[in-house]
């Protein structure tokens, strides 16, 4: 069994470490993780579908180059120097958390894998991994290669670790010892309960059941081929994909046919219907074992066949409760279809649907009316709504502006401690030096200062080797030796007494 003392002591300890590193050392690192998660994206994707049986290669493919490209593209600086805010007479310091400990869920392991460790490197955080276990083979393994690149790029020895043999009573020992300081929990309703009671700072999400309404005013085949597509990404796992298609009534019949050229299989026998739902509610209770399966996968497991390229399944569906299981989060590829008598009543369809489950997640709207949109803006207890988009891209930041995650968080409305999408931002605390706000008292030129003491904190995150190598590239290149470490010594040398002159 795992030392969990050994675990928390080696992340405090590369912590401590990595919390001094400089914006370069910290860029070097980001990027060659992303560098080498596009390199293997295809590799871990096909793992993780051939371990868990769930999902579909080339969309994994994309989650985790989308990724490596977000990473790619952060500005390492937001994370790690300060921010002068003169108006306000304002100084923030980021500090990182420390260590994070984190769930990696069944359905998205290695994509979260690279997303966490992504985040908790950029912030300069050790990381702790927990993998669910049925992912526990393709996420240890894609764990250990990140860590040998991280390391190779000069991070700290132990600034990511994984729990090889997870368990739910290791789990609860990790999230409740002093030495974690935050929980960043993504997975089931359980674990994401047990974070929060745990007793340490806890980022978890909550359950989606996304409502996507089609109104009259819409883009009836964008808005047809946008709700295939995302719900077919990776057999419907992300949380942010369509549950039920909401279809204003003069276009409903349109929306249906434009959503089977898209890929659906829209089912209209009520003897199939019946077989599906008793393949996927056996006793009336959910069977996970269709979760990330394929739609053809699933109708034939139901008695019924469908072409081999379907995407989707639709089901109809003409009311919302507890007795309907379609109109719940189902994580597979399969949507129900309802007909709503306008956008009031679509509103109140999706109202039903998110007080049934996935309160504070979010919407997709499809529609070219402002007041409509903004009418679902206001009504809808969700911390986000897309609009003319994917649900499964636009809620995740891809296709909007909203952050980009592939943690979803769900605010007080889901019983959630945050309610954006949860990113590096979350894994960093801000030290506020703030000024009298009186005139008479100067802000002085803070800007400077802050620089001065950002280049000496740089300046002591580098190795003797990299100050060395600094002086060198500067140097002739006939320089010998003994001559570079003499000029090594005078620019140590005056440093020192440029720090004494100034904390004088």
């Amino acid at each position: 069994m795992q030392n969990v003392d050994a675990l928390l002591d080696n992340a405090q300890a590369a912590a401590r470490e990595f919390r001094h590193y400089s914006e370069a050392q910290v860029k070097r690192i980001v990027d060659a993780v992303a560098d080498s998660t596009v390199e293997t994206a295809e590799f871990y994707s096909e793992w993780a579908v051939r371990e868990t049986g769930k999902g579909r290669i080339a969309d994994k493919t994309v989650k985790k180059i989308l990724t490596a490209e977000q990473f790619k593209a952060e500005n390492v600086a937001d994370y790690v120097r300060y921010r002068v805010d003169a108006d306000n007479k304002l100084v923030c310091f980021p500090k990182p958390a420390g260590v994070v400990m984190t769930l990696i869920p069944v359905t998205n392991p290695v994509s979260t894998v690279v997303f966490k460790a992504l985040s908790a490197i950029i912030t300069r955080n050790a990381v702790v991994l927990s993998p669910h276990p049925g992912a526990k083979d393709c996420s240890t393994h894609a764990a250990d290669h990140f860590i040998r690149i991280a390391e190779a790029a000069g991070a700290p020895k132990n600034i990511i670790q994984i729990v090889r043999e997870p368990s739910v009573p290791l789990v609860n020992q990790i999230m409740g010892d002093d030495r974690t300081d935050v929980i960043l929990a993504t997975g089931g309703p359980a674990m994401v309960r047990a974070a929060y009671s745990s007793s340490n700072p806890a980022l978890g999400v909550g359950p989606g059941n996304v409502p996507a309404y089609v109104d009259r005013t819409a883009n009836v085949p964008k808005a047809a081929e946008r709700i295939v597509k995302s719900l077919g990404f990776d057999n419907g796992m992300p949380c942010t994909t369509e549950s039920v298609a909401i279809a204003d009534r003069p276009i409903a019949a349109q929306l249906l046919e434009e959503m089977r050229r898209a890929g659906a299989y829209m089912i209209t026998d009520p003897g199939e219907r019946d077989k599906l739902r008793a393949f996927m509610y056996p006793e009336g209770k959910f069977d996970p074992e269709v979760i990330g399966k394929d739609a053809s996968w699933i109708a034939a497991q139901a008695g019924f066949q469908v072409p081999e390229e379907t995407l989707i399944l639709g089901v109809p569906i003409d009311h919302v409760g507890q007795d309907e299981p379609f109109s719940k989060e189902k994580l597979c590829p399969v949507i129900g279809f309802i007909e709503a008598d306008g956008g009031e009543a679509g509103t109140q369809i999706a109202l039903d649907m998110l007080n049934l489950m996935g309160a504070g997640h979010s919407a997709v709207i499809h529609a070219n009316n402002p007041e409509l949109v903004a009418s679902w803006g206001a009504a809808l207890p969700v911390c986000r709504i897309s609009v003319n988009t994917q649900g499964v891209l636009g809620s995740s930041g891809y296709t909007t502006s909203l952050v980009s995650s592939a943690v979803i968080g769900t605010g007080f409305f889901g019983r959630s401690s945050v309610d954006v999408n949860v990113g590096p931002e979350q894994l960093l605390q801000w030290t506020r030096v703030a000024y009298n706000k009186d005139p008479s008292e100067m802000f002085g030129d803070m800007e400077s200062a802050a620089a001065r003491v950002q280049e000496r904190l740089d300046l002591q995150a580098r190795s003797p080797q990299q100050v060395l190598d600094a002086v060198a590239a500067q140097s002739d290149v006939s320089t010998s030796r003994e001559e570079l470490k003499g000029l090594l010594r005078e620019v140590l040398a005056d440093e020192l007494r440029a720090m004494l002159r100034q904390s004088r």
